[in-house]
């Protein structure tokens, strides 16, 4: 299983040099032999125009096991991200990462990212993760948009 998943990281780092969203960032880490490492990749989201997070660049990690594709990689914001979907260790939590609900082997890192992007901006009430952040997003909206504009201002954009 190893050879494959290190195998399909592969031609996704190639589709994704080709094709990548405009303002993401996915690159694999650099091991200390200078090699990369595809099996943990370093991630850039960008806050969706029109919507609190935008102007946002939000470093996520991802983190990939010898099962991938058959199982779904590990994705982490920083600890603490403020969102009602995102666990305080900072995983997110979202169906198509979840190899018991909506996670197939044809999902991609695109797919992936991109699906994150979209959860940032629209949350799903229905699959609480963050008890502070969930109660303001039900509860108080403009308290929960400040909060979000807020930390969209801690991850400006790369230099």
């Amino acid at each position: 299983m190893a050879g494959v998943a290190r195998m399909r990281l592969a031609e996704e780092r190639k589709a994704w040099r080709k094709d990548k969203p405009f303002g993401f960032f996915a690159r694999p880490e650099t091991a200390p032999d200078g090699s990369a490492n595809l099996m943990r990749w370093k991630c850039s989201i960008p806050g969706r125009e029109g919507t609190d997070w935008q102007g946002g660049f939000f470093p996520l990690t991802m983190e990939f096991s010898e099962d991938y594709p058959a199982k779904p990689p590990k994705c982490k914001f920083t600890e603490k991200f403020f969102h009602p979907n995102i666990y305080p260790s900072g995983t997110v939590c979202l169906s198509i990462l979840n190899e018991e609900e909506g996670w197939r082997p044809s999902i991609t890192v695109k797919n992936i990212l991109t699906g994150i992007q979209e959860l940032l901006g629209d949350p799903n009430p229905l699959s609480p993760a963050q008890a502070d952040a969930f109660a303001l997003f039900q509860n108080n909206m403009a308290e929960y948009r400040r909060r979000v504009r807020a930390q969209a201002t801690q991850f400006p954009p790369p230099a």
